[in-house]
């Protein structure tokens, strides 16, 4: 006759799941976002998630209360394609920009008709009397409430990776991308122009010029440079190299746009999100015949 109550073994193995693991470790459950986050670095301290778990875990739930309309592109940073410009045009843009995917507008810019992929643009140079109209793809239009959750999900569902963001007017308020979605989890997406902090803003090129950071002080560009950057206008006040030379070009600067200032030759190496990533930088003449 069997026990009714057998002996357990003490090295029976642990079939618990992580999500259970740490339901466990969080009972009784936390009343509101900001219990729960901190719950989770207290998981983190007692070894039950690692660091990147933990980060990634407090972006899903952050992200849970956030929408399209706070992570956007605005549409005066947008990069837009004309479609009645010239084939070498539209080239021209796309190298410059350096996007995979844009939004196409005809006449008004508000007017958005399709998304025109990079890619696609190969298939006119074979056949140049093919029209242009027949590569665009479907916009995708969401409203600024769109929830972040939300649009991640239709994003994998129809395999779109942009959409453009209608405001409560129906107006244009910019586009958002998966990438920009992701980020909220995962933190920022490098690229090949991406730089670890460790390296610093400011660094030596080869060829005896340098590469800045767009968020660099200028104080630190002034010091390192021995110059002195300052506004035009003494009423207007930038921090950075970026926002100080978008203001004094006069408009959102574009990849491989040049602009002299204050001794300083400057070239749009990379932007991202309508602002300057990375410019390459040498004294004056240096840079510019």
């Amino acid at each position: 006759m069997s026990e009714p109550h057998p002996a357990r073994h003490a090295d029976k193995e642990d079939k618990r799941t992580f999500l259970q693991k740490l339901a466990e470790f969080i009972h009784p459950g936390p009343d509101s976002t900001a219990e729960l986050i901190e719950t989770l670095v207290d998981a983190e301290d007692n070894k039950i998630i690692g660091a990147e778990s933990r980060a990634m875990l407090e972006g899903v739930i952050r992200m849970a209360d956030m929408t399209a309309g706070d992570v956007l592109v605005p549409a005066t940073r947008m990069d837009l394609v004309d479609i009645q410009a010239p084939f070498d045009e539209l080239i021209n843009t796309i190298i410059d920009t350096a996007h995979s995917r844009f939004p196409v507008y005809d006449g008004e810019r508000e007017n958005i008709i399709g998304i025109l992929l990079a890619k696609d643009l190969l298939k006119l140079q074979r056949a140049p009397e093919f029209n242009i109209r027949a590569l665009l793809r479907p916009a995708v239009f969401v409203p600024e409430t769109k929830g972040l959750n939300d649009l991640l999900r239709e994003f994998r569902g129809n395999r779109n990776h942009l959409a453009i963001v209608i405001d409560e007017f129906g107006r244009v308020a910019g586009l958002i991308t998966i990438e920009d979605v992701l980020e909220q989890i995962v933190g920022e997406i490098e690229d090949e122009f991406d730089i670890a902090e460790d390296e610093g803003d400011i660094f030596g090129l080869a060829d005896r010029t340098y590469r800045v950071s767009g968020d660099t002080p200028i104080e630190r560009v002034n010091d390192a440079f021995s110059v002195t950057l300052k506004d035009s206008d003494p009423q207007d006040h930038f921090d950075t190299i970026g926002g100080l030379i978008a203001h004094e070009m006069g408009h959102v600067p574009k990849r491989g746009e040049k602009f002299a200032l204050g001794g300083l030759d400057f070239v749009v190496l990379h932007t991202k999100g309508g602002a300057v990533k990375w410019f390459k930088v040498a004294p004056s003449s240096d840079l510019f015949p």
